[in-house]
């Protein structure tokens, strides 16, 4: 093959740069013509100006109220506190003499709410704990309850000129107008026809 292209052998090299710019070339073309036609179409607002994403509420961790913390008493073995506040969010090998509570909730366009409880063990048993401001069960659900509460029901109530006006509208016709007459009685075939067998 070679002998019938001698020049194309020896220059391998040269058609794949060849090859190269030329497509890098092609590339900027069509990168510039994309850019271009943008900019010719009419303009549209940005999506953020009327449509907003919905995003979940995020809740992480463990939820302790202030009546589980209230419960808490010194002596507790560590089965009593996981039964009681349940398995905690975070052990370290390295501090065995301790468990934290942690619990975050994130609601779109509000702040990040933390909270943490800390239990402290010594020989096996509940020493001492340490807790953040934490809310009573009431509270806590009422957070998470953020639906739209329903306003005041309107005043279905009419004045009495409003009353006059729907008279006035809806009185029955004068005299002079022809008066509706009853839709005659109309009498239907039989459903099956006399002397039929089946």
């Amino acid at each position: 093959m070679h002998h019938l292209f001698p020049s194309l052998t020896g220059s391998s090299g040269r058609l794949r740069r060849l090859a190269g710019v030329f497509l890098g070339g092609a590339v900027l073309v069509a990168l510039g013509a994309c850019s271009g036609f943008r900019d010719k179409l009419p303009s549209v607002p940005s999506v953020g100006s009327f449509i907003t994403p919905y995003k979940i509420d995020i809740v992480q961790g463990n939820v302790v109220t202030r009546e589980q913390a209230q419960a808490l008493r010194p002596g507790m073995t560590r089965a009593q506190i996981s039964d009681l506040l349940g398995t905690p969010l975070l052990t370290s090998v390295f501090h065995g003499n301790r468990w934290d509570y942690v619990f975050s909730f994130r609601r779109q366009g509000e702040a990040l709410q933390q909270r943490k409880l800390t239990v402290f063990f010594k020989d096996e048993v509940l020493d001492r704990f340490d807790a953040d401001e934490l809310p009573s069960e009431t509270e806590f659900v009422a957070s998470l309850d953020q639906r739209k509460k329903p306003g005041k029901p309107p005043v279905l109530t009419a004045t009495e000129e409003q009353l006059k006006a729907f008279d006035a509208q809806n009185a029955t016709p004068q005299s002079g107008a022809p008066a509706p007459s009853a839709s005659p009685a109309t009498s239907y075939p039989p459903l099956e026809t006399p002397g039929a067998t089946k």
